[in-house]
């Protein structure tokens, strides 16, 4: 173990999928991955066609999620994935779907 780093680290990634994401299952799917992974945060739809996800959990763990953003439902067709790294805050019961 390297001195300040530990192998489990927890953190937060603000997630914006583009493509034909809604209208297809798509945030069922993501929830359906998180919960899966034993991650909490929430998706949601947003006006401009993009999926939001925001996640929390080990980062190894958010890793195996994202790459399944990007293979979506059957009907989904991602054209990009745009991840943002925050520092960990604790601030998610289970993961959920919000409904704008």
């Amino acid at each position: 173990r390297i001195a300040g780093l530990s192998m489990s680290e927890k953190t937060r990634s603000v997630i914006y999928v583009e493509g034909a994401v809604q209208g297809v299952g798509y945030r069922n799917f993501v929830e359906e991955w998180a919960e899966k992974l034993g991650l909490k945060g929430y998706c949601q739809n947003l006006a401009d066609g993009r999926v939001l996800v925001e996640v929390e959990g080990e980062k190894s763990v958010i890793e195996l999620l994202i790459h399944q953003l990007w293979q979506g439902p059957q009907r989904a067709r991602v054209t990009q994935v745009q991840i943002t790294w925050r520092p960990y805050s604790d601030g998610f019961f289970g993961f959920t779907i919000r409904y704008s």
